[in-house]
């Protein structure tokens, strides 16, 4: 199974270099082991877009599509047995990058 696991901060500081080293040593597990699809950071949110093309004419808002005082700022996506073996993953990666991590599965 397909798991999004989303970083969720409230600051659009950038890691320390102790939690850049803790989230490469988990990423370094997690490419090992298979688990690891994709991962990477992302941009601020006022850096964002909103398109919207579902009438007969789009338009495009800058910014955030919902603002809020927490977002994401990064993801990783990986590949797990069951929704219990990706919470543990969940877990090492909220110790590893010291945020909250969002877990959703890919329908």
């Amino acid at each position: 199974m397909r798991f999004l696991m989303n970083v969720v901060h409230d600051s659009t500081e950038p890691a320390t270099e102790d939690e850049m080293a803790a989230i490469d040593a988990f990423n370094v597990v997690i490419e090992a082991s298979g688990q690891r699809v994709m991962a990477a950071g992302l941009a601020a949110p006022s850096n964002s877009a909103v398109v919207d093309a579902r009438g007969a004419r789009s338009s495009v808002t800058h910014g955030p599509a919902v603002e809020a005082d927490d977002f994401v700022v990064g993801f990783w996506v990986i590949d797990a047995p069951d929704k219990d073996a990706a919470m543990l993953l969940a877990a090492e990666a909220s110790q590893a990058c010291h945020r909250r991590i969002e877990l959703r599965a890919f329908l």
